[in-house]
């Protein structure tokens, strides 16, 4: 089991404890290519448990499967590049533990408005 800083002793992606403000649980097409690259593996680990829910929340947030491959190529891409959270993308607006902000409700907002 993980540790308290969300690091997995034994290695894998299986293992991590989900901390406050993470509300998503890891998709295990993810999780596969999470596992399959060893430096976005030891970068996985590295980073905050919030990183990790940003992540995953960016790539199940894409409405077709289509987009969703092609969100988890640029995160391994970009994660391999060293990139700890998704860049230009407003944040998980799903967790409870805090207030979406004022970009957030903005992005939200708009997209509400569309047909």
């Amino acid at each position: 089991m993980g540790n308290s800083s969300g690091k997995n002793s034994g290695g894998g992606v299986a293992r991590l404890r989900a901390a406050r403000g993470q509300v998503h649980s890891m998709p295990a097409d993810l999780r596969k290519a999470i596992a399959s690259d060893k430096a976005v593996l030891s970068l996985w680990q590295d980073i905050t448990p919030l990183a990790r829910n940003e992540w995953i929340c960016w790539v199940i947030s894409g409405k077709k499967s289509e987009t969703r491959d092609i969100r988890i190529k640029k995160a391994l891409s970009k994660m391999r590049g060293g990139m700890r959270r998704p860049c230009c993308w407003v944040g998980c607006t799903h967790r409870t533990d805090k207030s979406m902000s004022r970009s957030q409700k903005f992005v939200v907002g708009r997209g509400s408005k569309k047909t």
